[in-house]
């Protein structure tokens, strides 16, 4: 008999499925992960390497030098290490794109900071904030200079996990907007047991600030994810869907994280 909860969890991904055919596009970014409260060691170095591939995306450039992301890959290694409890540092070096040529481009680098607040034993809720600030090409942004403010809230149990991250964006190049720009992203998984979970993560584009009732500027995407951990190993899988005019429409994304001795 399957559990109750997992039909639950079934339904709600094919309803956020069928839901999303009235939203719009999210432009794929080197990184496709929500933050939980997932830590190294004190001491402890890790390496997580994120790829994604757009299956179906736009064929041209939504602004002048930004390259096309239809068929392209991209692979972004990042290196952390436990500075504390509740302190991790982290490196993206160097991200990088294959076209559909096969040239392969770098994209920039980026430094994070992240901290979770100390939890007690048999704590469920959990808070923290991560921060990062780094240089991308004019390939995928068309700010070169830009910092993320990324707030994670959420809650784990031993069979659900609930992770909210209300992000604001800032963009620092010249004839930028300075105004913050929100894009939360959620994660809602179940463990079904053997170190498997499979869950949603949904991620958004809503604008400024100050025009979050510009609906038609909004872009969402919606990926249907599995986590496996064994031993030291964890993997994130997902299928997401964009929708809306120069949408990534299909996009398949691979996380791999492993401690480094």
């Amino acid at each position: 008999m399957i559990d109750t909860s997992i039909k639950w969890l079934c339904a709600a991904i094919l309803t956020s499925l069928i839901g999303l055919h009235s939203m719009n596009a999210l432009a794929v970014p080197d990184e496709i992960q929500v933050y939980t409260d997932d830590m190294d060691e004190p001491g402890e170095f890790g390496l997580e390497l994120h790829g994604n591939f757009v299956m179906s995306g736009p064929k041209e450039p939504g602004y002048e030098g930004e390259a096309p992301s239809h068929h392209v890959l991209q692979m972004t290694p990042e290196f952390s290490y436990g500075i504390s409890k509740t302190l991790e540092a982290g490196l993206y070096f160097p991200p990088i794109a294959i076209a559909p040529d096969n040239k392969v481009q770098a994209n920039g680098m980026r430094l994070r900071l992240k901290y979770i607040a100390p939890k007690e034993e048999g704590d469920t809720l959990f808070w923290g904030l991560n921060t990062e600030f780094g240089y991308s090409s004019r390939r995928v942004s068309e700010s070169a200079w830009n910092a993320e403010i990324r707030p994670i809230i959420g809650y784990r149990d031993e069979k659900w996990l609930f992770a909210f991250n209300p992000i604001l964006d800032l963009a620092f190049s010249d004839g930028m907007s300075k105004q913050p720009q929100f894009e939360p992203a959620l994660k809602v998984s179940r463990n079904v047991g053997h170190g498997l979970n499979i869950g949603v993560e949904h991620y958004s584009a809503l604008g400024s600030m100050q025009n979050l009732n510009q609906t038609e500027m909004h872009g969402h995407s919606l990926y249907v994810a599995v986590d496996y951990e064994k031993g030291p190993l964890d993997i994130n899988f997902g299928i997401g869907r964009g929708y809306g005019v120069d949408a990534d429409q299909w996009v398949a994304k691979m996380i791999i994280s492993v401690p480094l001795k």
